[in-house]
Order: structure tokens, then C-alpha cells, then sequence
């Protein structure tokens, strides 16, 4: 449905260990900076972007906002969580696990990155 995501930071090195660590837990290569500084992953015919915000003001996550990425399995989705925690990341909502939902249960985890934005992991049953 989209063509790719963009956050910004402030520490572009910093969100990049980050991302390097909790997409790598995904299958992701990391990421890669263009001639302006921003560091572009791509991976399963997506694209995430890291940069610094292009009009000098500094980066902001949104509220209520979250980005969510697809995972193969439960354990993928906790080597995720636990790749973020250990790379500059913090833990939000509820520990990693099974959630009902109006879809059936769904295997979750939630993470901050170094910039505040709002990341979920979704692992989706068969």
C-alpha cells in the first residue's frame, strides 16, 4: 500500500545502528546513505528511509503514529524487540506476545527508536 516510509532524526549514525540491528532481525541489509545523508533500506519490494529533517527544525516522532513491520515468525518477532532494545531502542505498549484482535490473535511487540518514533512488530497467524 505505500511506497515508503521516512522518519527523521536527530542522530542519523545513532538511528542507523538502531535500524541496522531491528530490520537486520528481519532479513534487512543495512542500510545505505545517499548523496544527502540519508540512509535508505531496501527490503521484500519496500523501502525505509532515516534522515535529518530537510527544513532545519528538529525531528519528531507522531503521536498516535506507528510504523509497523511484518515478521515470519514469533521468535523473529522477539530477535526484533530484543535487537532494538539492545541498539538504542526502549520497549513500549505491552511485552512482546499474542494480542486478540478483530482479526484473531496476532503476535506484537512495540518499540520506541532513538527518536521517539513508534515502531510494532506483527507476526499474523495462519
Amino acid at each position: 500500500m505505500f511506497t515508503h516510509v521516512m522518519v527523521g532524526a536527530h542522530d542519523v549514525a545513532k538511528s542507523k545502528t538502531f535500524y541496522d540491528a531491528v530490520l537486520g532481525a528481519l532479513g534487512a541489509k543495512p542500510g545505505f546513505a545517499d548523496d544527502k545523508g540519508r540512509v535508505i533500506y531496501m527490503h521484500d519490494n519496500a523501502m525505509f528511509m532515516i534522515t535529518k529533517p530537510i527544513d532545519g527544525e528538529p525531528a519528531t516522532h507522531a503521536n498516535g503514529g506507528t510504523i509497523g513491520f511484518r515478521a515470519a515468525s514469533p521468535e523473529q518477532a522477539d530477535a526484533w524487540h530484543a535487537a532494538g532494545v539492545a541498539n538504542g531502542g526502549t520497549s513500549c505498549e505491552d511485552a512482546p506476545g499474542y494480542r486478540e484482535s478483530a482479526m484473531g490473535p496476532l503476535y506484537l511487540a512495540y518499540l520506541r527508536d532513538p527518536a521517539g518514533n513508534k515502531l510494532c512488530v506483527l507476526f499474523p497467524p495462519a
